[in-house]
């Protein structure tokens, strides 16, 4: 087994190596790669093993005259790690429909030119994390493991670029879901305070109320999960770094589908978010590397300008008024086999509406483009491998193969062309993915119910991307996880 990962992971990192090469290289892009079947479906098998965090005690605190050169770093996991601790575990099919949810919502949400509505909350620093995926949970999230309260209590903790919230569950609780830790218990922490309803923090909330002096918080989100409590301020301790004085929802009700986690950690782009809050002391900056599903290994997500790497290929920021938590890119195309797919441009523009364009987000599994976009990218991969067994569709995927019994095959390679000009080729296993046991792998992209592309989390995987808000960019590569 040891060798087996070890060939896995040096295949891996040879894909991603011509990866960022074909990054920086966009004019000559690579036409075929091969999948390491065995290897991603022994992932796909083996890859339940919880990957245990060691939590340093806080010594360090972030103060308002912090540099924002200094960097924070966490491990980034895959929801996957915590499936054994809690005893919850969903099928594929299970993901997909959590995932068809996330979409459907973001969808209401952004094709509406909404703001976002449930998230728009709270702000804070920079940092860093071990992040962990969420694949065996019913959705494709990915978790960091923070320290709450004085002393710091650990918990994991969703990130979501999309969201512009950070709560956690709270005793006492009228109705908590299941999770991995203990539940925060506010009258442990000597650092917890309310917010009074007159507070300048209480005002920026959307959905609030007040009980017996205090801020009341309630946030929605479309697969009917919530959250409803308390505004505080807490201490927030990031890997080594204690970062005071966040304001945080505490919640006494919540339901969803959020087991084995304590709460949501948003990374989105408005005032309330942890990147909002941070402020000037991360400069707006943040990067993360999401692990490979399955995989044994930890990704990272790390706060601050100092996370930014030298030599990523790097693309503008698109912003969205009407929805400024979404970080939105520029996408001219889509690349099959070194050919450009015949997709008119303006499919993936955002209009002056505020609706359609392309969004980067950590919660979305798959990615999903616009049907007719779609179409072009499923004709003309089938059409360059005709040569692999056909399998039938499964879930919301509806070109899939039956790879039983082959070691690797030689698949065409996918690739984005930016509008700034550079193009991204992905590896192999980021787009050809197991759905089963069996050696069965689909194409990882979708139809979108609107005209609305998402670019998911698979897609992302084993690749670093930095957000500069500051400036307006968004970074790909060049270390990969």
């Amino acid at each position: 087994m040891f060798f087996k990962q070890l060939i896995s992971s040096l295949l891996f990192f040879l894909a991603v190596l011509v990866v960022v090469a074909a990054a920086a290289r966009p004019s000559s892009p690579t036409k075929f790669q091969y999948l390491n079947v065995k290897a991603t479906k022994l992932d796909f098998n083996d890859g339940q093993i919880l990957h245990t965090l060691n939590f340093s005690d806080a010594h360090r605190q972030v103060s308002g005259h912090k540099s924002h050169n200094d960097t924070f770093k966490l491990n980034l996991l895959h929801r996957d790690k915590l499936s054994h601790v809690h005893g919850h575990r969903r099928g594929f099919n299970d993901r997909m429909k959590r995932d068809a949810i996330r979409v459907a919502t973001l969808v209401r949400r952004l094709s509406h030119g909404a703001a976002a509505v449930e998230d728009s909350r709270f702000k804070v620093a920079n940092f860093a994390t071990d992040v962990i995926s969420g694949m065996e949970e019913g959705s494709g999230e990915y978790f960091v493991r923070i320290g709450v309260g004085s002393p710091p209590r650990s918990q994991y903790m969703v990130i979501d670029s999309g969201s512009d919230i950070v709560w956690v569950q709270c005793k006492p609780c009228s109705r908590c879901y299941q999770q991995s830790d203990p539940v925060f218990d506010p009258a442990d922490s000597s650092s917890f305070a309310g917010v009074s309803c007159g507070s300048d923090v209480c005002d920026r909330l959307e959905n609030t109320g007040c009980n017996a002096g205090r801020c009341r918080y309630e946030v929605s989100y479309g697969d009917g999960s919530y959250t409803k409590g308390t505004l505080a301020l807490e201490t927030l301790t990031v890997g080594q770094v204690m970062i005071r004085d966040v304001a945080i929802g505490c919640g006494h009700t919540n339901q969803g589908m959020f087991i084995g986690a304590a709460g949501l950690l948003g990374l989105g782009g408005g005032s309330m978010s942890f990147i909002g809050q941070l402020g000037g002391q991360t400069g707006g900056a943040f990067s993360y590397c999401l692990v490979s599903r399955g995989t044994g290994s930890t990704g990272t997500l790390e706060f601050g300008r100092g996370a930014l790497p030298v030599g990523a290929t790097w693309i503008s920021l698109i912003r969205n008024p009407r929805a400024p938590s979404f970080y939105y890119i520029g996408l001219a195309g889509i690349g099959v086999g070194g050919v450009r797919v015949s997709i008119p441009e303006e499919t993936f523009q955002l209009t002056e509406f505020g609706t359609n364009g392309v969004v980067m987000d950590t919660g979305t599994a798959v990615t999903r483009l616009p049907t007719s976009a779609y179409v072009a990218l499923r004709d003309s991969f089938t059409a360059q491998t005709s040569n692999l067994p056909r399998a039938p569709g499964v879930s919301i995927f509806d070109t899939c193969y039956d790879l039983n019994g082959f070691e690797s095959v030689r698949v065409p390679t996918v690739s984005f062309y930016f509008s700034d000009g550079p193009a991204l080729t992905l590896p192999a296993k980021n787009f050809l993915i197991p759905v089963d046991g069996g050696g069965t792998f689909c194409l990882a992209f979708a139809p979108s119910p609107s005209g609305l592309s998402i670019i998911g989390n698979i897609q992302q995987e084993g690749i670093q991307i930095s957000f500069d808000g500051a400036n307006g960019f968004v970074g790909f590569g060049p270390n990969i996880c």
